[in-house]
Parts: C-alpha cells; sequence; structure tokens
C-alpha cells in the first residue's frame, strides 16, 4: 500500500496496476485500516446516490487540507454540509449562470493577449498560463475584480506556493487519530495557508461592508453572502465565508486549470481535432446563447476531463457494517471511488486509453457517462460549480483556439502527478504560434 502511494504520487499511470483497470473492486491492508477501491457501478450508486449519509467524506484526506479550508463545504459532512449546499447552490443555480458569462468571457479575452508575447513557435510550460487564466475567472466572477488587483495577485502567487507544497496524499491520510495530532506539515504549507485565509478575509470583510452600505456588485460573493439558509435563516458570517471563498478558489481555480492544460495538450497530440474546434470556435459570436454551437468544443472537453480528471481520487468512509461484493466491511474503512480508474475501464469503455471524442454521441458513451464518469462526482455532493466549471471550460477553449494553434514539444512529454490536482512533473510544454481568422 505505501510503495503504491508513493508511485501514485511519482507518475500516476506508471503506478497502476492493470488490473485495477478490469476490477469492480480491490482491497487494500495497511497496519492502520482497510481500503477498498469501488470500480462497481452500482457500489458507486450505492455510495454516492442512494445512500450518501452512510459514507461521509473520509477526515483522512480533509486533515491535510484543513489548514486551508477549514470548514468548508468540501471537507464537511452531515447537518452542517447540508445548511452549507443550502446557502451556496443558489448561487450556482441556472439563470445565476447566465450571469457569470461577461466575467468569464473577460477573463479569456485579457488570457488570449497575454498569451501574444508567447506565440513565437519556441517551447513554452502552458500550466503557468492556465493557472493565470483559471484564477482570473475566479476572481472576476466571485468578487468582481481582475487576476491584476494587487490582493488577488498576492492570492494567487500564494496559491501557487501551496499546491505544490500540500500533496492530496499525507501524512494524515495513513494514521488516524484525534484533529489535534501533529500532521507534520511543511513549512511553506503552515505559512501560505496562513497567508491566503488574511488575503481572503481582508477581501470577505471589505464586501460585507459594501453589502450593508448598499453598494456590492452582484456577482457570486455578494449572492452567497446575502443567501440565508431557508430552514433556519442564518447567514454565513466572514469566518465561515473565507472557508468557502477558499474551497472556491481551490475547486474552482485549481481543477479548471489542470482541465484547460491537459485538454489543450490532447488537442496538441490530434492536430485534426484541434483545426475542426478552431474552425467552429471562430464561427461562434461570443454569445451566452451561441454556446450550443459549440459542440464539438464540449464533446472535446469532456473526453479531456475523462482521460485526466483533476481529481483523481475522492475518499468516503463506513459508517456501519457493509457487505461490498459478498465481502465483509467493517465500520471505519476508507472507500476510494477513482474517477481515474473508473474513466479508464475497461468494462465501461470501448478502447478506454484512447482520445475519441466522438464517443459522447455513441451508445457506449452515453452509458458510460451514465454509469463511469463523474469528474465532479455525483448524487447530493455533486460539485455545486459543476454547470460552471463546464462552461468555463468550452469559452476558453473556443478563445485560445480561435487564437492559437497549440503543438507538442515531443523532447518533453508530459508526466501526470498527483498533487492536489493531477497536475505534470515538469510542466505542460507546448509550441504556441497564431492562427489565422477563418
Amino acid at each position: 500500500m505505501f510503495r503504491y502511494l508513493r508511485l501514485f504520487r511519482a507518475d500516476i499511470l506508471s503506478a497502476q496496476p492493470a488490473k485495477l483497470y478490469r476490477a469492480r473492486m480491490a482491497e487494500f491492508k495497511t497496519p492502520f485500516f482497510r481500503s477498498y477501491m469501488i470500480n462497481d457501478p452500482d457500489l458507486i450508486r450505492l455510495i454516492l446516490n442512494e445512500r450518501p449519509d452512510d459514507f461521509p467524506k473520509s477526515d483522512r484526506i480533509g486533515a491535510g487540507l484543513r489548514p486551508l479550508l477549514g470548514a468548508s463545504v468540501f471537507l464537511t459532512n452531515g447537518d452542517l454540509w447540508k445548511q452549507q449546499r443550502r446557502i451556496i447552490d443558489p448561487a450556482f443555480a441556472g439563470g445565476r449562470l447566465r450571469d457569470t458569462f461577461p466575467a468569464i468571457k473577460a477573463a479569456g479575452d485579457a488570457a488570449v493577449a497575454r498569451m501574444a508575447p508567447l506565440a513565437d513557435g519556441t517551447p513554452q510550460d502552458i500550466e503557468p498560463e492556465t493557472s493565470h487564466a483559471a484564477a482570473d475567472v475566479i476572481f472576476r466572477t466571485l468578487f468582481s475584480v481582475p487576476i491584476e488587483d494587487r490582493v488577488a495577485t498576492d492570492v494567487f502567487a500564494a496559491f501557487k506556493i501551496y499546491q505544490r507544497t500540500q500533496p492530496i496524499l499525507n501524512l494524515a491520510a495513513f494514521i488516524p487519530g484525534p484533529r489535534w495530532m501533529p500532521r507534520f506539515f511543511r513549512r511553506d504549507t503552515r505559512m501560505t495557508a496562513r497567508l491566503i485565509r488574511r488575503l481572503i478575509t481582508d477581501m470577505t470583510t471589505r464586501r460585507l461592508a459594501e453589502i450593508t452600505a448598499g453598494i456590492a456588485p452582484d456577482d457570486l460573493a455578494t449572492k452567497i453572502m446575502t443567501t440565508a439558509d431557508p430552514e433556519t435563516g442564518q447567514t454565513f458570517d466572514v469566518p465561515q465565508m473565507v472557508d468557502q471563498v477558499a474551497i472556491f478558489f481551490l475547486a474552482g481555480h485549481e481543477t479548471s486549470a489542470a482541465a484547460l492544460s491537459w485538454t489543450l495538450y490532447l488537442l496538441a497530440m490530434h492536430p485534426d481535432w484541434q483545426d475542426r474546434l478552431a474552425l467552429e470556435s471562430q464561427a461562434w459570436d461570443g454569445s451566452f446563447a451561441g454556446l450550443s454551437g459549440l459542440r464539438a468544443v464540449r464533446d472535446v472537453f469532456r473526453e479531456s476531463l475523462r482521460l485526466y480528471p483533476p481529481v483523481p481520487m475522492m475518499v468516503r468512509e463506513t459508517k456501519r457494517p457493509e457487505v461490498f461484493r459478498k465481502r465483509s466491511v467493517k465500520v471505519g474503512a476508507q472507500v476510494v471511488l477513482s474517477p481515474w480508474h473508473l474513466h479508464r475501464h475497461e468494462r465501461i469503455w470501448d478502447n478506454p486509453d484512447a482520445f475519441d471524442p466522438n464517443r459522447w454521441q455513441t451508445e457506449n458513451g452515453k452509458n458510460g457517462q451514465r454509469t463511469g464518469y463523474m469528474p465532479f462526482s455525483a448524487g447530493p455532493r455533486v460539485c455545486t460549480g459543476a454547470g460552471f466549471a463546464m462552461i468555463e471550460g468550452v469559452v476558453l477553449l473556443a478563445q485560445l483556439l480561435s487564437a492559437y494553434r497549440f503543438e507538442l514539444v515531443k523532447e518533453r512529454p508530459p508526466v501526470p502527478v498527483a498533487h492536489l490536482t493531477v497536475r505534470t512533473a515538469g510542466g505542460m510544454w507546448l509550441r504556441i504560434s497564431p492562427r489565422s481568422a477563418a
């Protein structure tokens, strides 16, 4: 188990035994706990959809993220989590997505402009660029400020350090113990978590004052901070809002940046698809209504999320004795749901390792989406920003592909590794050149 987890952090692809892509379930034994990787669609549905309260999020992963995320919706369970979702979900309802579109598009326009000096055909690491673009989207939609805002820039810089120093797997993921038990975080991890939270506190406090004065912009932060829980009448105070903003930044920035990088890499590997998407993107009129015409862009983004899901694993815990596939499972066992394996599972997908955006129009693709596709989780705990993320990904891709061509740097292939998300060991190196208008 320890050898496997060490390899998982070093190179996700090389760490995986081939049998895990065929297995319905795998059991891992350690001196401290039992862990079960679940790839059986019926069991996944039981855990995420039918009885989610019986399988709360495991604190073995949460303990490593709590210095930054506090008691955010990403880490909580039970009644507290349900209250948080009742307050947050209205901000991401269907009608609100249209309201966020101008800010997303403005961030994409800024990303296209920033990339111009890099479009000279020489090898470029695009991960800093996709991270910058995704962070810009978050700040524009959440607080109505571009990434060039001084505080936004400081948060972004601190988070770049944090996400590299805090892997998804850490000591707390292995050794059970109370929350006060030392977790031996790296000094940079502790320092950057405190800095990020202090900066977010400043932004949130200012926004609360603007709301009180009646001058707050109608963005996501205002919507969330002014929404009362329909059952209790409570709203988030500043510390609670800081927790939520931290996870919005983590989920909305880090995962989107990873997804965008891997999609551009896959398109560089398949220039025929890239040219097709460029033509479709250049025909887009730039409107929210016109997004429905970006069908190929959407299918490519979905296929990228299948092959390189930003969050490679989710961990739940059993609250009562269970029986999984005729095997007894004790209370406190760890239940690993792995999009990385499920999305490439040989029993679910035809030609699972191939890049094939056309699969989403086939019966196998549609069935796979129902039974073996969960880049945003599923059930009541599905990511509240899933719809937002799909719009963001399609918009940014369309804008970048309209303006630029991306080509492989064959001597520097990316190696996928698990940090907080599926990133690369040494960067995502591509050649960028201007693309002539259609």
